[in-house]
């Protein structure tokens, strides 16, 4: 069914997707296979990945990141390496149908935990400047907090305020306290609340809403869903959610999707 908003602006959709480096969170398979067609199926705009790899032994020393760029056909791309593994290593994945104009891909580790990173980016959407951010946060909830902090406090990241802006990844925050000690304060509503319709690990039994997207600014909701199918249910260990959504513009909404969905 195609997507109503009361916004003036391209519709437009994002998918945010934890792929566990393309391993199935069920039977343990490698099948990168898996993750392009469950993205495919979706037709996203932006797509923001978290956990590929790049040149590791367990995924066939792949290139991820060129990988599913080229399946996808999304040739604006930016790769943000967290986690090095001998020559090689896994991290984040942002993917446009629009170019990238700028980005900073900002180091959220503390010395003593794993490396994470939030990838900052301003995107040329046909309604005008977009900031996005696609990052994958720590497990410990005071790490998960000054990661937050560091973000919001980022002069990069400040300078995009001035877009409309979307924060997503997987967030770790299976007590669901960032918004409300964090976001909401500095005006950024949780697009993927209440949280139990929002549960997203682990993918066969999903109870923990783990991946979530946050909005500020001039951007309009049209759905926000988690996709839940046989597919999706063996692809990964995290479920993909995808959100529709249009930016205030001077043109009418329309969406390319609605003749094929």
């Amino acid at each position: 069914m195609p997507t109503t908003f009361a916004a003036r602006g391209q519709a437009m959709r994002l998918l945010t997707y934890n792929i566990h480096k393309g391993i199935g969170g069920s039977d343990r398979h490698y099948r990168l296979d898996r993750i392009i067609r469950v993205v495919e199926e979706q037709k996203p705009d932006l797509v923001c990945l978290q956990e590929v790899d790049r040149h590791v032994h367990r995924s066939h020393f792949h290139d991820q990141p060129t990988l599913l760029a080229s399946a996808l056909n999304l040739s604006h791309f930016l790769y943000q390496l967290n986690v090095p593994i001998r020559e090689g290593g896994y991290g984040n994945l942002l993917l446009s149908r629009w170019p990238i104009r700028s980005f900073e891909q900002v180091s959220l580790r503390r010395t003593w935990r794993k490396p994470r990173g939030a990838q900052v980016a301003v995107i040329e959407t046909p309604d005008g400047p977009l900031q996005l951010v696609n990052w994958h946060l720590g497990l410990a909830e005071h790490e998960r907090r000054w990661q937050v902090r560091l973000l919001l406090d980022h002069a990069t990241f400040l300078e995009g305020l001035c877009h409309p802006t979307l924060v997503t990844g997987d967030f770790n925050d299976w007590r669901n306290t960032l918004g409300r000690l964090l976001f909401e304060p500095n005006q950024f509503e949780q697009v993927t609340d209440p949280s139990r319709h929002f549960r997203s690990f682990p993918a066969w039994f999903s109870v923990l809403a783990l991946d979530k997207v946050f909005r500020r600014g001039s951007i309009e909701v049209g759905e926000c869903r988690v996709i839940r199918d046989a597919l999706t249910h063996r692809a990964s260990d995290h479920l993909p959610v995808v959100l529709d959504f249009a930016i205030a513009g001077e043109k009418g909404v329309t969406d390319s999707r609605v003749a094929s969905d």
